[in-house]
C-alpha cells in the first residue's frame, strides 16, 4: 500500500455511502422482520393447540367428576348393603 497516495473522500462522496450503509441495515431489519413474523405465527398456532388440548383435558376431567363416586359415599353404601345382606 502507497502511503504517499492519499484519496480524497469528499463529503458528498461520504453522504452516499453513509446512506447505502442505512439503506442496507433497512433492508436487513425487513428481513429479520418477516422471519419473526412467521416465527410468531408459529407459535401462536401452537399456543392454539395447546389451550384446545388443554381444554378438552379440562372436560374430561369435569365429566370424571361429574361421573365418579366419592369414595366415602361408596363406603357408606357398602356398610348399608352390608348390614341388610346380614338380615337376609
Amino acid at each position: 500500500m502507497n502511503k504517499g497516495v492519499k484519496k480524497k473522500v469528499t463529503i458528498d462522496t461520504l453522504a452516499v455511502m453513509v446512506a447505502k450503509g442505512f439503506e442496507a441495515t433497512k433492508d436487513d431489519l425487513k428481513e429479520l422482520e418477516k422471519k419473526l413474523t412467521g416465527e410468531v405465527d408459529s407459535v401462536k398456532k401452537e399456543v392454539e393447540g395447546v389451550k384446545n388440548q388443554l381444554e378438552g383435558t379440562n372436560k374430561r376431567i369435569d365429566a370424571l367428576a361429574e361421573t365418579k363416586v366419592s369414595k366415602t359415599t361408596y363406603k357408606e353404601l357398602e356398610n348399608r348393603v352390608d348390614v341388610v345382606e346380614k338380615k337376609l
